[in-house]
């Protein structure tokens, strides 16, 4: 059975992340740091980032900070579980706060693409919309007696490299060209993908 299932996507690549980042959580958990800290502190600096890019338009070459973020969010993300996990921080409040400061940090990093040509301010609300879906598709999961749904191919790190990919090219290349606004139809459909994957991985699971 397919528990919680990763497939098509980087989150399959998850636990050699956490692997490499789980010596420096050691050091995070005996200096005292909580899961929740980290979660908050990502989350807010995600928001910040997202505000400062936004507001360096029309230069872009300030989207060369979020591929450099999603990387170290991606370790704080992956931080932040592992505190939970193997430190005994799990708590009923941590998970709310991991799924919502998710959904805002990725609303947050994604925003900025918005305002910045060719890319369709419409299509941009369009994918931040399947986002949030497709997160709240995975944590629906137990509510229907399954795991947490992590199926690709678009989930949370997949976003994390599509985005940071954009984000160098736009700090690199700017003006993109035109047809460069196909990127955000195309990660929509992957989106749409990604929630019937979770769904039906889901329903699956519990039968």
């Amino acid at each position: 059975m397919d528990r919680g299932g990763s497939r098509l996507s980087i989150y399959a690549l998850k636990p050699q992340f956490r692997n490499l980042l789980r010596p420096l959580t050691r050091v995070l958990a005996r200096a005292g740091v909580t899961a929740n800290q980290v979660t908050v502190a990502a989350a807010a600096i995600s928001v910040a980032l997202g505000v400062f890019v936004a507001s360096q338009l029309p230069d872009a070459r300030a989207f060369v900070l979020i591929p450099m973020w999603m990387v170290v969010r991606m370790a704080c993300n992956a931080i932040d579980g592992m505190l939970a996990q193997e430190f005994g921080q799990r708590s009923r409040l941590g998970g709310y706060l991991n799924e919502l400061a998710d959904v805002v940090s990725d609303t947050a990093l994604y925003l900025p693409f918005a305002f910045l040509p060719p890319f369709s301010p419409n299509w941009t609300a369009t994918v931040i919309g399947l986002a949030v879906i497709s997160e709240y598709a995975g944590a629906l999961g137990p509510l229907v007696g399954a795991s947490r749904r992590y199926d690709g191919p678009m989930g949370k790190s997949d976003r994390a490299f599509a985005f940071g990919a954009l984000g160098l090219w736009v700090a690199l290349a700017a003006p993109l060209p035109d047809w460069a606004a196909l990127a955000m139809p195309v990660v929509a459909g992957a989106l749409i993908v990604t929630i019937v994957n979770r769904v039906r991985g889901g329903l699956k699971e519990e039968s």
